[in-house]
């Protein structure tokens, strides 16, 4: 009988959609959110999420970066996709003897994240999981895109140039529970420049970008030499640790971008690491993170 483990992550997704009914969304399984028309102004995003402890976080991990990092995922989710999000539910499955401090300290850092980018908590739901298991933690949100707004994995060109925010690498060392999503930068850029293609790095630039690039129809060729690092860290853990939640992202070349990316975010890097080719053409990567990838 076939195992989860070793099937990868993109493989078992694309089975288990196969089997049920998926609607006529705009954008459905396989980009950053869900992308719906309900006849109104806006298309409407939606977007689901999980932490489990000890794959997403550690025991001895801030109760409080956890929580930022729940909401925080998910507002990244929704500036990949040139949308804000506004609506949140959040699930806890948790053992027993999980201390009330631990939780109330969670829902602390949920609610910073939540006071930051202006969302707001409408429900949810508490259950137990025996005792011995990991808690896991699910946010649901929903959230809005204008109608030209809209930005997916799909729409990348041959030619484009391939971009990405901020530094990459560094996940291990702990940079996964603060990092902070690029919501409005993402809003300015789908304003003056609107990327051809966009998702957020949570599985490492290896991994992500082949996404990318197979969801438009492309190769890819980059520049490993202009890869941005953290600091400490090589090119290895810079396109394999995942969870940076920076931008990846292509539009065709211009000058003005750069120049005008530095005015407005002088503090955050913006870096040009290659282009998408014909399909079949170009380079090859492999690592970053696959939850059913071979360990």
């Amino acid at each position: 009988m076939k195992k989860l483990d070793g099937m990868g992550e993109d493989e078992l997704i694309a089975r288990l959609v196969a089997l049920v009914p998926t609607g006529e969304a705009v954008a459905g399984p396989g980009d950053d959110c869900a992308v719906v028309d309900d006849g109104g102004a806006d298309l409407v995003l939606l977007k689901t999420d999980a932490l489990v402890e000890g794959v997403h976080f550690l025991n001895e991990a801030d109760p409080r970066q956890v929580g930022w990092k729940a909401v925080a995922r998910v507002v990244s989710d929704f500036a990949a996709m040139g949308g804000f999000p506004e609506r949140f539910l959040v699930t806890l499955a948790l053992p027993g003897s999980t201390s009330v401090e631990w939780v109330e300290h969670f829902y602390r850092g949920m609610g910073t994240c939540f006071d930051r980018y202006g969302v707001v908590l409408v429900g949810g739901e508490t259950c137990r999981v025996p005792e011995g298991s990991s808690a896991v933690i699910s946010i649901s949100a929903t959230g809005r895109v204008e109608r030209g707004s809209v930005v997916t994995r799909s729409g990348g060109n041959v030619g484009d140039a391939i971009w990405v925010t901020g530094k990459l690498g560094g996940s291990l060392k702990g940079k996964h529970l603060v990092f902070t999503p690029r919501l409005e930068e993402a809003r300015w850029l789908v304003e003056y420049f609107k990327p051809t293609a966009m998702m957020d790095l949570s599985d490492g630039i290896a991994r992500d970008l082949p996404r990318l690039a197979k969801a438009s129809g492309c190769g890819f060729l980059i520049d490993r030499a202009a890869i941005p690092l953290s600091e400490g860290c090589d090119l290895r853990q810079a396109l394999e640790d995942g969870e940076d939640f920076e931008l990846l992202f292509t539009l065709p070349d211009s000058p003005e971008l750069l120049v005008q990316w530095q005015h407005k975010f002088p503090e955050l890097k913006l870096t040009k690491i290659g282009r998408l080719m014909e399909m079949g053409a170009g380079d090859r990567l492999s690592g970053g993170w696959d939850h059913f990838g071979l360990l």
